[in-house]
């Protein structure tokens, strides 16, 4: 949905109140001064969704109004969506309005791009798709140059890939991802970097030139995992996604990344193999005993830490936490307070212009 309030000129002020109250809501956790990884002004966002409405006679891209979700606000530009993505929409939308097969009974487009210029189109209809449309849409992915993507219930019709590729220097490492459509990827391409370059200095201090082994919980597509694998002897990455176990395997092949073991568990069901020794198919010919485990790496979804989770990581002596929800960050930082300490704080913006603010924390041992 469109943004209540867009304001570049504001967007220095508007980000000092968001870390001033991260600073606010942690100061009885004796929060350190927190890195902040600003975002750009404009631009920042990778994906973005429309709905498609008839406006004056032709296609329209559209959001739902934040006040009145049943309102359609037509979007003739979207200045937080990447230069990629501005910069085909209005081509896209002079495409659809031209051809009758192309436009007909659709009702949102979704577009996902990668810093580095890679950029992927999902037409999604009421109608199932016929061999006519895809005629046309291949005609379409070919003059705009782009991956194209067809949907309509129980129908999914690829035109190229439906991945797109992100490409982009960290540690004076050039980083490749597969980012797959529908899965789960960083929506603001240069505070994630940001990110990951926060996490792999914190990785440095604690255990300098890989002499002990990281678990991480969460790890998605490998984002994280990648980049801080060079930092550790051996990873031990947990995912329960199957497409976004499938994509960090590719993308740890894309890396050249050997030091890596996947594994495709919840965080439940790996406290229960951790703690309990409960065996589990998937974790056939794996010793976990073996590893030396300095730290554990964290990204949960916006529930945080389960309980269960909370009193596994109690265990490790570093934690190092990624949070998309300050609140409860803010309870799994109390329920550990007695045996971890905050060592190092950061703030990434990776939503202006909204009350949203990512946080990392390094947790240490007392």
């Amino acid at each position: 949905m469109p943004l209540r309030r867009f304001a570049p000129d504001d967007y220095d002020t508007l980000l000092a109140a968001k870390v001033a109250h991260f600073r606010e809501e942690f100061a009885a956790f004796d929060l350190p001064e927190p890195h902040v990884a600003p975002s750009a002004p404009r631009h920042y966002r990778l994906r973005a969704e429309f709905q498609i409405i008839r406006h004056e006679g032709k296609v329209a891209y559209a959001m739902f109004n934040p006040d009145n979700t049943r309102q359609a606000v037509p979007m003739a530009t979207f200045p937080v969506a990447s230069d990629t993505i501005c910069a085909m929409m209005p081509r896209l939308q002079a495409e659809l309005q031209a051809s009758d097969l192309l436009k007909d009974f659709l009702f949102r487009v979704d577009f996902l791009s990668t810093l580095s210029g890679d950029l992927l189109v999902t037409l999604v209809y009421k109608r199932p798709l016929r061999p006519l449309w895809e005629e046309a849409a291949r005609g379409l992915a070919e003059r705009l140059g782009i991956q194209l993507i067809g949907r309509s219930r129980g129908q999914k019709v690829v035109l190229g890939r439906d991945w797109v590729e992100e490409a982009f220097e960290l540690e004076g490492r050039a980083l490749r991802y597969k980012q797959i459509e529908g899965g789960f990827t960083q929506p603001n391409g240069e505070v994630n970097r940001q990110m990951l370059a926060w996490a792999c200095a914190r990785a440095q201090e604690i255990a300098p030139a890989g002499e002990s082994d990281l678990l991480e919980l969460y790890c998605g597509n490998g984002n994280f995992t990648i980049a801080l694998a060079p930092h550790y002897s051996r990873v031990l990455a947990t995912e329960m996604s199957k497409t976004s176990v499938y994509a960090a395997l590719d993308n740890l092949a894309a890396n050249q990344v050997s030091n890596v073991q996947m594994l495709r568990l919840s965080s439940e069901e790996f406290t229960e193999a951790y703690v309990q020794g409960k065996e589990f198919t998937r974790l056939a010919g794996i010793d976990l005993k073996s590893y030396r485990f300095s730290t554990v790496f964290v990204d949960p979804p916006r529930a945080g830490l389960d309980d269960g989770t909370l009193e596994l990581v109690r265990g490790f002596d570093n934690i190092l936490y990624i949070s998309c929800n300050p609140e409860t960050l803010k309870a799994n930082v109390a329920a550990l307070h007695n045996t971890h300490r905050i060592a190092a704080a950061a703030a990434f913006d990776q939503f202006p212009y909204t009350d949203h603010l990512e946080c990392g924390l390094l947790l240490s041992r007392r």
